[in-house]
């Protein structure tokens, strides 16, 4: 049975008002399958109150705190002490983010690299992990990424929400980057993530769900959750031909390693 074998959903936005009416049960569900701990992606610093008192309820969570670059205008010359406050006041702060950049949706690359570039700064000095959001923008964040790790500067982290190819991969995976792969692998459509999964290192990947987005099949369309993430790990093992306790447990020890999570 899937639902005795431990599994972490790296990356979820259950603070979403989507969830407000029925958050305990979403959390019974994740139980029910299997979900031993989450990591909570921030996307701007009003939701960090919010997200620790979900750290609070459930004690599985675990959250990072960052700027989305979609959410810049968030951005302001307190951000950073506020990321920094936060990251050094509670424990279970284990990641900077979710960062990046997104030339898909928006066009303004020298704004979203002036709040990327202080945040990986940011994330390097305190030794904590990056969550990336990279999207039609590989090219642009490898060079951001090479920069810092000519300088010995580069944090470590993981590539959230994989949507890249092959050769993209491999120069992350070559910075020390994670790969996470999340609903979208389950699309039939996903060749290039599909050729990913096979692929990537036994050690060097996560799944997450991403949620409430990118449901995955069989629930494409409706809001994901987090006890989803097994679907993905079931894709995963079925493109990988191996069993799903492999990828389950892979996949969790991975998160652990990178997160430090319970």
């Amino acid at each position: 049975m899937t639902d005795l074998i431990p599994l972490i959903d790296s990356h979820c936005h259950i603070v979403f008002s989507t969830f407000e009416k029925d958050r305990e049960e979403v959390a019974l569900r994740w139980r029910n399958a299997g979900v031993k701990s989450l990591l909570h992606a921030c996307v701007e610093p009003s939701e960090i109150p919010a997200i620790k008192l979900l750290a609070d309820k459930f004690k599985e969570l675990r959250y990072s705190v960052g700027v989305h670059p979609l959410d810049i205008q968030y951005w302001n010359s307190q951000t950073l002490d506020i990321l920094r406050m936060a990251a050094l006041d509670d424990y279970r702060v284990v990641a900077i983010g979710e960062l990046g950049l997104d030339l898909f949706k928006a066009k303004n690359l020298n704004d979203q690299l002036s709040v990327l570039l202080p945040q990986l700064k940011l994330a390097n000095d305190l030794d904590l992990p990056v969550i990336v959001h990279c999207r039609d923008a590989a090219n642009e964040m490898l060079e951001v990424f090479n920069n810092l790790s000519s300088e010995g500067a580069c944090p470590k982290g993981v590539m959230h929400c994989w949507s890249g190819n092959t050769n993209e991969m491999r120069s992350f995976l070559d910075l020390g980057f994670y790969i996470s792969f999340s609903g979208n692998i389950t699309f039939s459509k996903s060749k290039d993530i599909h050729e990913c999964a096979k692929e990537v290192p036994s050690n060097r990947f996560l799944v997450e769900t991403d949620s409430p987005f990118l449901s995955p099949v069989p629930n494409r369309g409706k809001r994901n959750e987090p006890s989803y993430v097994k679907f993905v790990a079931e894709k995963i093992a079925d493109l990988r031909g191996e069993n799903f306790s492999v990828v389950a447990q892979r996949s969790t020890s991975n998160a652990r390693r990178l997160f430090g999570l319970p």
